[in-house]
């Protein structure tokens, strides 16, 4: 029978308070097992709990020894599974700690379990090692039922409760994570939590945002598509329509302009139909109308610059076919001479852009080789000086110049490129100057014409797609590619492209790195 203490609830009212003040599941578990091993006179007691996939491990001990605690540990490893667990893996774990108890105490101690079963559900057994048997009273046993209940719905509730604390810290820490700015709405549109996104775009401290009502922090500048919030509710929404809303503007902050967003809300709402919480989610949508801008900007560079060659070849051609005409030989061959020329225009304008779409892929190949960069500056230079006499052309290269580790291919469609915008940017009788020199580990080229140069205001954007200055879109022809591919392969190739603001008209540079030396070169 259980020893005689003063008052027997006086431990039933104890695990009672524990299950209604302690929630921490290691505790409660420590303070039951102490209980436990004080009801039952033992020396020293354990508890082992089964998880809710399956499986037994040891979750509390006190009073036992190291050794003898990994031995509990291996034995509840490997307890069979089964559909019914009260009557098949119990009775197991009974035996198995029964039998470690005598062989480990020489039949000094002998175990009493107390089931853990909540709603048929096996939680656990609460084992005790004492040193005497003893039998007990129906009283007694209606004592320790009492108690394995109280402590089965104790350790329910802790789980519950770490289960509880476990999603929520989850749920925190995936908001955290997330790149898109995230709030939360109570019923009564006041946000209860934001992300760390959603505070860096609005440029505000996370305190400074929660618990302040969803009309105060979400302002619009314009609204370009959808419905904003307070005009859904007024609607009816999300009670007529639990679709998500989405709504799509410029969005007005504190200290900073306002922010091209899209915000998606989707309602939480209880079973019963009751509105629980609104999740919302925040993108920033800059790209995206950067890509509709581009877009934009694109087919309107193309058009224009396909307008142009298409016209001449079909006006050339309508010409020569004419029937009520002879034309002169001469004649003839000019005008071929200028379909060729416009043909040539598009195959390269085709060619630039099918280049533009290959390195936004990915897909510039290099085969780099050691190369001089004064043959091909020199080689370059002597082809435009024919085909631009009416310029004067200065190459300040030395010939000991060091080698760099390059794709000449590349590279000479890097120079092409400047020494074409030179010549297209700058006046008649002026000169166009190439330099070369070496600067540590890196060599330096730069291409400069006595042209108007390029506006301090343009000079950022100059090597991004199809940009195009005011002044060059209103006085020459172009896609805004070139400098874009040229910068593309200066950087596939480890160098940097820039505009020298320094010197009069426009300078741009490129470095590359100074091929390595050989084995051979070094000593």
């Amino acid at each position: 029978m259980l020893p005689d203490f003063s008052s027997r609830r006086d431990y039933l009212l104890e695990i009672t308070r524990a299950l209604t003040e302690e929630l921490e599941l290691d505790k409660l578990l420590a303070h039951i097992l102490r209980v436990a091993v004080a009801m039952l006179a033992g020396q020293a007691g354990l508890i082992a709990l089964r998880d809710e996939e399956g499986g037994w491990h040891l979750a509390a001990a006190y009073g036992l020894p190291t050794t003898l605690l990994r031995h509990v540990e291996s034995l509840l490893e490997d307890v069979p599974q089964h559909r019914d667990p009260a009557r098949y893996e119990l009775p197991e774990v009974y035996r198995r700690l029964q039998a470690l108890t005598h062989a480990a105490s020489l039949g000094l101690l002998s175990g009493v379990g107390l089931p853990l079963i909540f709603h048929s559900q096996v939680i656990g057994v609460i084992f005790i090692f004492r040193s005497y048997q003893g039998e007990f009273s129906p009283t007694d046993r209606s004592v320790l039922q009492n108690f394995a209940d109280q402590a089965a719905i104790a350790v329910r509730n802790a789980r519950l409760y770490e289960q509880l604390r476990y999603e929520k810290q989850r749920l925190e820490a995936l908001m955290d994570a997330v790149a898109d700015g995230m709030f939360i709405l109570s019923p009564t549109n006041v946000i209860e939590r934001c992300n760390p996104a959603f505070a860096r775009m609005l440029g505000l401290q996370r305190d400074k945002i929660c618990g302040r009502p969803h009309d105060e922090v979400i302002r619009w500048e314009r609204v370009e598509h959808g419905m904003p919030l307070d005009v859904a509710q007024a609607d009816g929404w999300p009670l007529n329509s639990r679709a998500t809303l989405y709504v799509q503007g410029d969005l007005k902050r504190p200290n900073a302009p306002p922010l091209p967003v899209g915000i998606s809300y989707a309602p939480l709402i209880a079973a019963e139909g009751r509105l629980l919480n609104i999740i919302a989610t925040v993108r920033d949508i800059t790209l995206f109308r950067e890509a509709d801008e581009l877009k934009s900007t694109f087919i309107s560079i193309v058009s224009h610059e396909l307008k142009t060659p298409i016209a001449l070849i079909k006006g050339y051609v309508s010409t020569l076919r004419r029937e009520d005409a002879r034309w002169d030989p001469e004649i003839v061959q000019e005008s071929l001479a200028v379909i060729e020329e416009e043909a040539d225009h598009l195959a390269e304008l085709v060619e630039m852009l099918l280049e533009a779409s290959r390195l936004q892929a990915g897909g510039l190949e290099l085969r780099l080789s050691e190369i001089s960069l004064q043959p091909i500056v020199q080689r370059l230079v002597d082809r435009f000086a024919v085909s631009a006499p009416e310029h004067k052309f200065v190459v300040r290269v030395p010939e000991n110049l060091p080698n760099v580790l390059a794709d000449e291919q590349r590279i000479e469609q890097v120079v092409s490129n400047l020494l074409s915008n030179a010549v297209k940017y700058s006046p008649a009788n002026t000169t166009i100057l190439v330099e070369g020199a070496a600067r540590s580990n890196e060599v330096v080229l730069c291409v400069q014409d006595e042209g108007p140069g390029i506006a301090p205001e343009d000079a950022p954007f100059i090597f991004d797609r199809f940009y195009r200055s005011r002044d060059a879109i209103k006085h020459t022809k172009g896609t805004g590619l070139g400098l874009y591919l040229a910068r593309a392969i200066v950087e596939a190739h480890g160098g940097r492209i820039w505009v020298d603001s320094s010197e009069a008209g426009a300078r741009i540079c490129f470095s590359l790195p100074i091929a390595p030396k050989s084995p051979q070169e070094a000593t």
